[in-house]
């Protein structure tokens, strides 16, 4: 296989991947994307398999995330770029390791560190696109409330590699039985697997309160005085269908990320806007606003709770801001060069606490958009006693696009990682309700104003796949780590004139690797 090939090959697989994740849910194609981006690699030299791992990284993130062209296409494919950067690793990594006979344990635990690697770095990290994210409706999802969300990644890929060393050869049949028998133990294993709620401990009525944006897209921006109305107005039309029994009466009320995007200490009228609407319908709402920071040229991104007798109380801080979205870096050194940067004319500070906040009789896990994509987030409020998750989100910049849809899956997977139902308040959509178990109880469209009134169950427990989950993760990327060490070592005694790394051994490889062994040696 010629390197063109590879790449090309690379280049598709990583297309096939992203038709794994929403809005397309094909999960068939996925492993088809991941099988032929294992192929690819196979007999690919450290420089070859750099090359093919950053192209697949790069095409499947450009892909997946198509929706940052709102923001412009040199964000989104400087976004792709960079994080193919991450890939181009892995398939470093790949093929230092690839003669091993147990090369398949060897590149999962190299695929979880490169996915450790960059929802962590650089800027805090870019999670979108991990394997987890896509397995919300396969039976893989169950080892989330197990071993947390970056096991079922390692899963994922580690089934595809078993599927590539299961190829059929005559010379090998006990290690293609063998490899067939991992699969299936694998997904019987998911089956078996309990989830659900984690020690319930009752029930509590929730409204969520989707009272959409004006315009589309960024259109939407800069109209924040209109986005707080239409959460207000909407909240007391919500009173008024419960006084004429028409709906249930919330225990407490949500509202989503930036339903208020005007500071209401600092803004005349919007705190009395907020009252009369709490007033009105009689129960404690989290409220979604954006705070004057400590110094000028700052902000807060915070979830409020809001008592409909004493007014404002806890608050809860956004923690994983969005570089370029909610600060600039570099802001000084950039903005003469950038002048877009100027439509963030204020730098957000992050919180540093969890978000558990007493809202009426509940302890509500709150986060805030994007929080709930970072492993930290989400552990820390489960661990801090949160009885179920809510997650105020504002995607009305992507309206129309694959975002909702993904982050919407994102927030069914921590349901079933947590043991927790989840609750998304979204300014314009995707708003809904979701199991413990990752099933969907209600789920809002995107745009329009919508009320979503529904009895969420309360869980007191903490799961598994919380209590050990990163442990997992860190366990699994050093292991990575260490096995690359060996494999430079061994690199490092190879006597001069010997063959090189990257090709296959003739013993240790099936005929279709070997076909690939020599297309990389012409």
């Amino acid at each position: 296989m010629t390197l063109p090939f590879r790449v090309a090959t690379a280049a598709l697989s990583g297309l096939a991947v992203t038709g794994g994740f929403p809005p397309y849910d094909l999960t068939p194609l996925l492993f088809a994307g991941l099988i032929g981006f294992v192929v690819s690699l196979r007999g690919a030299g450290t420089r070859a398999a750099a090359a093919i791992g950053f192209t697949f990284g790069t095409v499947f993130i450009a892909s997946l995330t198509v929706w940052l062209r709102v923001l412009g296409s040199d964000a989104w494919l400087g976004l792709a770029a960079a994080e193919g950067l991450f890939y181009a690793l892995f398939g470093w990594a790949f093929a230092l390791t690839a003669r091993w006979r147990w090369w398949p344990v060897a590149a999962t635990c190299c695929w979880v560190g490169m996915e450790y690697l960059r929802s962590v770095m650089p800027f805090g990290g870019f999670p979108w696109g991990r394997l987890a994210f896509a397995m919300t409706d396969t039976p893989l999802a169950a080892y989330a409330r197990w071993l947390g969300v970056p096991a079922v990644s390692g899963i994922a890929f580690g089934l595809a590699c078993l599927l590539v060393l299961a190829w059929p050869q005559r010379a090998r049949l006990r290690r293609a039985g063998a490899a067939l028998a991992g699969v299936g133990a694998v997904i019987v294993g998911a089956l078996l697997l309990p989830v659900g709620l984690a020690t319930a401990s009752g029930s509590v009525t929730v409204a969520a309160i989707q009272g959409d944006v004006p315009g589309t897209g960024a259109d939407g921006l800069g109209q924040q005085e209109q986005v707080l109305r239409n959460h207000a107005t909407l909240t007391e039309e919500y009173a008024a269908q419960v006084a004429a029994g028409d709906l249930p009466a919330a225990d407490l009320v949500i509202w989503p990320e930036n339903s208020s995007d005007i500071d209401p200490f600092s803004t005349p009228g919007a705190a009395d806007l907020i009252d009369s609407a709490v007033r009105a319908v009689g129960a404690p709402t989290l409220v979604g606003t954006i705070l004057d920071g400590p110094r000028p040229g700052t902000a807060l991104n915070v979830g409020i709770v809001w008592d409909p007798v004493t007014g404002a109380g806890d608050r809860y801080v956004k923690r994983h801001l969005v570089p370029f979205g909610e600060y600039i870096p570099f802001r000084s050194q950039l903005a003469p060069y950038i002048s877009r940067l100027d439509q963030i004319p204020r730098d957000m500070l992050p919180g540093d606490e969890p978000g558990v906040l007493r809202v009426g009789p509940a302890l509500v896990g709150d986060m805030l958009c994007f929080d709930v994509a970072y492993d930290g987030v989400v552990r820390d409020v489960a661990r801090e006693g949160a009885q179920f998750l809510v997650v105020q989100t504002n995607n009305a910049t992507y309206l129309g696009t694959a975002q909702p849809d993904q982050q919407w899956a994102i927030s069914r997977m921590r349901a079933i990682e947590t043991g927790k139902d989840v609750v998304v308040a979204s300014t314009n959509g995707i708003s809904g309700v979701v199991r413990a178990d990752g099933a969907v109880v209600s789920r809002s469209a995107s745009g329009g104003p919508d009320i979503l009134v529904e009895t969420v169950e309360l869980g007191d427990g903490v799961t598994l796949g919380v209590r050990v989950g990163a442990e997992v993760e860190y366990a699994v990327a050093i292991a990575a780590a260490v096995l690359l060490i060996v494999a430079l070592l061994r690199r490092r005694r190879e006597r001069p004139g010997a063959a090189p790394r990257s090709s296959a051994a003739p013993n240790a490889t099936s005929p279709p690797d070997r076909a690939l062994a020599a297309g990389a040696a012409r």
